[in-house]
């Protein structure tokens, strides 16, 4: 499954207010939303680093994916909002062409020969089906407000795919407001029901499915070198094996949420709100494409001998590692993340924006996330946004670098994404607004848009860049 963060679109609606006539005794409601609406936002995402999970811990991170999500609200009456979300990701990963690095498709034993002209490595694309997807999601939504606007119940399903990875969702919100609308406690329950069509590293995938023998499937008539680059004898005493015989156990993943949230106007200028969020997740919560290597096991390789000494170094393009198992993890894992914001007006022009948020789960990670946002209107239409954010944790208990890992552990991994790091990331964004909707198109005015650049560092070196244009349309 691609690692990559996946883009959410949320739309706000107005709470209107109540009008008693001075006549009758009906009352009069302002519409939750008043006509339908389009968001629109698109973005191109890049990074690059040295770490790649999918081949033990190194090798090339160059990855690209362009998302486009579409959000319609419609109002079916005065109360009650409809919306329909859909997103569309493409993506290409070097890391994840990996699972097979000798080309052809994944679900092969390759096209790999001792007489091929070119050999697998870490450090460069392979050809294989899995370099590149597309996850579709799909959601479909509905909420209601109550007459006085104090009380809103909504309800979501939704659906999602790639190539190797299905989820089907429930969810279910609602919203209360107190005094005179200043206070607002909110409660929101998901269920996700995901399953696995598991891609496995080609190696271990064809030892078990030839019943253990080197000289059949992708093995057919290549050498296996050990660490001195010399060839072994494959039906000798001491060959390459996998540390195990099997390789997923279930193909299921549930994940329940349950968040709740406050929120108070503190002033004309200040407004504070804090939530929390308890997470449970079950079933196969590793990634079977993704290798270790273990330092208490004998190394072997397949490709170009002389290439070994030079194997973890970005000049190798010809030898690649017979890996010694999957990642595995616990089947359960307990998120909890609490998290705050502020937001304070200092005059017409400046607003600062801050949050932070904390994060522990019983897989031994936690984490400290801050960030704050400027936006300066310089403009009635126009607005400048600079953002900061700052982001460190833990490593998780099962974590090891490349050949750092025992194969006497229980669990393992070398996914740098739960290792121990920092990260910052720098941003600047332009909003226009025209609330008279003077652009057109077809039967929708152009309210809002958006642009936004974002640069992201870790200091292990993974680094990447977001560009994202959001657009919002309403129907005259």
């Amino acid at each position: 499954m691609k690692k990559i963060t996946l883009i959410t679109v949320l739309l706000f609606t107005y709470i209107g207010y109540s009008q008693a006539s001075e006549e009758t005794t009906k009352i009069y409601k302002k519409r939750v939303l008043e006509t339908a609406e389009v968001d629109i936002i698109s973005s191109y995402y890049s990074q690059d680093g040295d770490n790649a999970a999918v081949t033990g811990g190194i090798g090339t991170e160059k990855l690209t994916d362009l998302a486009t999500s579409i959000t319609i609200s419609i109002p079916l009456n005065d109360d009650d909002v409809f919306t329909l979300d859909g997103t569309i990701s493409a993506y290409s990963s070097a890391s994840s062409s990996n699972t097979n690095p000798f080309g052809g498709d994944d679900d092969d034993e390759g096209n790999y020969s001792a007489n091929a002209v070119s050999f697998g490595s870490p450090w460069i694309e392979s050809s294989g089906a899995s370099k590149s997807d597309v996850w579709v999601n799909g959601d479909i939504g509905y909420s209601h407000s109550s007459d006085d606007r104090n009380s809103v119940a909504g309800a979501n399903i939704s659906f999602a795919k790639e190539y190797d990875y299905t989820s089907f969702g429930l969810g279910g919100s609602f919203a209360k407001l107190f005094n005179e609308k200043n206070t607002e406690i909110s409660a929101k329950a998901n269920v996700y029901i995901d399953r696995w069509q598991p891609i496995y590293p080609v190696e271990l995938k064809t030892y078990i499915e030839k019943n253990q023998n080197l000289n059949a499937g992708f093995f057919n008539g290549i050498n296996i070198y050990n660490q001195n680059g010399v060839a072994i004898d494959k039906n000798g005493a001491t060959v390459w094996s996998p540390l195990k015989s099997s390789l997923i156990d279930t193909k299921s993943r549930n994940t329940y949420s349950i968040s709740l949230g406050f929120s108070q106007i503190l002033s004309k200028r200040a407004q504070f709100s804090v939530f929390l969020d308890l997470v449970q997740q079950n079933g196969w919560l590793a990634n079977p494409m993704q290798r270790v290597y273990f330092s208490d096991r004998a190394n072997y390789y397949v490709g170009n001998a002389l290439s070994i000494p030079n194997y973890t170094s970005t000049s190798n393009k010809d030898v690649f590692q017979l890996a010694d198992d999957i990642e595995r993890m616990p089947q359960s894992r307990f998120k909890v993340p609490v998290g705050l914001r502020f937001n304070y007006y200092i005059n017409e022009l400046v607003t600062v924006r801050t949050y932070y948020r904390y994060y522990y789960d019983d897989w031994g990670v936690t984490s400290h996330t801050a960030s704050i946002e400027l936006p300066v209107k310089i403009s009635d239409k126009f607005t400048l946004y600079p953002t900061y954010r700052y982001y460190i944790q833990t490593a998780a208990d099962y974590f090891a670098p490349y050949e750092q890992l025992f194969s006497t552990d229980e669990f393992y991994t070398s996914d740098y994404d739960l290792s121990k790091f920092n990260a910052n990331q720098f941003g600047f964004g332009i909003s226009y607004t025209d609330i008279f909707t003077k652009g057109k198109l077809w039967k929708f005015g152009l309210k809002n848009v958006d642009l936004k650049y974002s640069s992201y560092k870790r200091n292990h070196g993974l680094t990447a860049g977001i560009i994202s244009a959001g657009f919002k349309f309403v129907m005259d």
